[in-house]
């Protein structure tokens, strides 16, 4: 073996040695997660899916068919951590992120350019949508995110978006309303736009109830959704003005008429309970005397009279002036 073939085949092996055994080793960031694959497979805990995990908890049966996933090996942060030639790391930021609510990643001009998500109401009334959803990736379903669809995030956009317009056109208010909210609904009909901005808290939550098992479908956590304008179209916008305003004074109407009726109410029961507490005391004194005369009959005749002759006595002595009748003979 010659000098030159000797130096190729050193300086082949330090090279691999700097190239693989050295840069073989790498850290994780603390907001990042890593998973392995070698030859193209990700490293997995064996016979385990996410069937096995809760993840899955908010799948139907019909979904849990479908969505089935194996659980991989995570790397949490730190290190360092060393793989092969043969081996690649897929490292994933898991810090939550914030996208707007109209935003369309594979077409950016869809959405008036991603700033109002358009939407139909069950009156047929076109309405804007604004707003913003916060998301980050599963821990618990890595290889969904990494392996299981090419862009996760458009996946969950029109999983999210689907569910929303879905829940606008056929969102009535709830039926537990106030008699006062009846009342206004008999006068002036069903707005739907009104319906749902009363009821925006409402929407967040059941969004946030209905997209729970994202994580399961795509790896995709949504943290929070967060609706914040509900907006009419030019159109009409003037008319549901009009319409609002009318609503405004026939509620305060209604109020005003409610708390006199109140007022009425709570006056009649107070002068009921006064007159009832009158006649009770005049009532008082005769009762107390027909009891005692009873106990007067109860001890003879003769106390009785006796008590007749005492109580005539009395009388005499208040009396200013005595008629006596006298008899003719």
């Amino acid at each position: 073996m010659t000098a030159i073939t000797f130096g190729i085949i050193l300086g082949f092996i330090a090279w691999f040695v700097v190239r693989y055994v050295l840069g073989g080793y790498f850290t994780v960031d603390q907001n990042e997660r890593a998973v392995k694959t070698r030859f193209g497979r990700a490293y997995r805990l064996k016979g385990a899916t996410t069937l096995d995990d809760p993840v899955s908890d908010f799948l139907n049966e019909k979904d849990k068919e479908r969505y089935i996933y194996p659980l991989v090996k995570v790397l949490p942060p730190g290190g360092p951590y060393f793989r092969w030639p043969w081996e690649k790391v897929h490292k994933v930021a898991v810090a939550t992120e914030t996208m707007g609510l109209a935003v369309d990643l594979e077409t950016p001009s869809a959405n008036h350019n991603g700033t109002i998500l358009d939407a139909v109401t069950k009156d047929q009334l076109n309405i804007g949508l604004t707003g913003q959803i916060r998301y980050r990736p599963s821990e618990r379903n890595m290889y969904a995110y990494l392996f299981g669809v090419r862009t996760p995030i458009v996946h969950v956009m029109g999983y999210f978006i689907a569910i929303l317009r879905q829940r606008i056109a056929s969102f009535e208010s709830p039926t537990n309303q106030l008699e006062q909210d009846e009342i206004e609904s008999e006068l002036l009909g069903s707005i739907s736009i009104n319906d749902l901005r009363k009821n925006l808290n409402e929407i967040n939550t059941y969004m946030e109830q209905e997209c729970a098992s994202a994580a399961a479908r795509y790896g995709v956590e949504l943290d929070a959704s967060l609706i914040t304008g509900i907006d009419p179209p030019h159109e009409v916008e003037s008319a549901l003005a009009a319409i609002n305003t009318a609503h405004n004074v026939v509620q305060s109407e209604i109020s005003l008429a409610k708390a006199q009726a109140d007022q009425t109410i709570v006056q009649s029961k107070r002068a009921v309970e006064i007159e009832t507490l009158r006649a009770q005391a005049e009532v008082e004194p005769l009762n107390s005397m027909a009891e005692q005369l009873r106990v007067l009959k109860a001890n003879g005749p003769e106390v009785l009279e006796a008590y007749l002759r005492n109580v005539r006595l009395g009388l005499f002595k208040e009396a200013k002036n005595i008629i006596v009748e006298i008899e003719n003979e």
